[in-house]
């Protein structure tokens, strides 16, 4: 089956000769549209996960590589065909101000994808769409339509952006960062929200972001980015609960713990403190800060090598004569009720 949205063999490089950024190296991946679950795409700042989400909506052109929708490339599609790529795709930003202009009540950011895309045939019918769709996203109708942006708080307003994709019906939803601006009451219901999205109407969701507390407890596989390389990926529990790679184990040895006898940070291995990254040197692209490292590491690119529970790693330390190494992400992404391939 033809993905819905793909990115193949993807890279992204942002500058010119010796001042130049990798922002995304070599990244394939595959949407399918009847692919109920979360992926999440994480990493710390720089690792390349919003040029990602950049990249497959069409807003960043790649520098190698394709984007495809269905099976064409996004940037050369015709003006039917984009519409269509638009309606399908969706997507909800970090910053819930952003999206609004000030002068206009939220009222024209629902009832402007009504009228562009043809959902109602009176206003009527528009005014029950809108209803439905912010009742959908936990918001009361009667309190929300008819007022301004800067009458609503952040959360409000972010789960209007939520609603207005969902009045779209899309087959995928790409979701960067959007709890990260809003107070920490309202997180756990915008992410419910997206939760709902997912399991009720089957939407398949992009979760973009760098808090790995949220990622565990909303998506169903994560991919770890590192440079815009991916060092791990697979089932989230695992990879949360016993990381592999030395890069994930630093991130969740960062997470805070609701312990005051416990540190933050501690992994119980010393990694060496954060030194500049170079772009082009050869090894692996955290060698640098790896307390593992040995020989191989600091002269070739690891691959990504699959694991016995599924997941795979993007380091030496897994790699042998036996080990699967896997190219397209989402063959370590099984249906749940599928077993995993080893």
């Amino acid at each position: 089956m033809t993905p819905l949205l793909e990115l193949k063999n993807v890279s992204k490089v942002f500058g010119k000769k010796a001042r130049y950024t990798v922002a995304l190296d070599d990244m394939s991946l595959a949407m399918q549209e009847d692919f109920p679950y979360i992926i999440t795409i994480a990493g710390e700042s720089g690792s390349g996960k919003t040029t990602m989400g950049m990249l497959l909506l069409g807003f960043y052109t790649p520098s190698q590589g394709e984007v495809l929708y269905k099976g064409q490339n996004i940037h050369t599609l015709q003006r039917q065909e984009m519409f269509a790529f638009r309606k399908d795709v969706q997507a909800v930003f970090q910053d819930p101000f952003a999206v609004y202009n000030p002068f206009y009540k939220v009222d024209n950011l629902l009832s402007i994808p009504i009228k562009n895309f043809g959902l109602a045939d009176s206003k009527r019918a528009a005014r029950e769409m809108m209803e439905e769709a912010l009742s959908g996203v936990g918001l009361r109708p009667e309190e929300t339509l008819g007022r301004y942006p800067h009458q609503l708080s952040g959360g409000q307003r972010q789960r209007i952006a939520v609603a207005r994709a969902l009045l779209l019906k899309p087959k995928l939803l790409i979701a960067d960062e959007p709890v990260s601006m809003v107070d920490a009451s309202l997180r756990a219901t915008l992410l419910k929200a997206l939760r709902s999205l997912n399991q009720d109407l089957g939407i398949p969701i992009l979760y973009i972001t760098h808090d790995l507390t949220t990622a565990y407890h909303v998506s169903d596989y994560i991919v770890i980015l590192y440079h815009g390389s991916v060092m791990e990926a697979g089932d989230v529990d695992p990879i949360i609960k016993n990381p592999k790679h030395p890069y994930t184990q630093l991130l969740v040895g960062s997470i805070p713990w609701p312990d005051p006898n416990r540190s933050w940070g501690e992994t119980g291995t010393v990694f060496p403190k954060s030194v500049a990254f170079i772009e082009h040197a050869p090894g692996c692209k955290f060698a640098p800060r790896c307390p593992f490292v040995f020989e191989p590491c600091t002269k070739e690119r690891p691959h990504l090598y699959q694991l016995d529970d599924g997941r795979a790693a993007s380091c030496f330390l897994y790699r042998s004569d036996e080990t699967v190494v896997r190219k397209d992400l989402m063959s370590l992404f099984p249906r749940k009720e599928e077993p995993v391939a080893v």
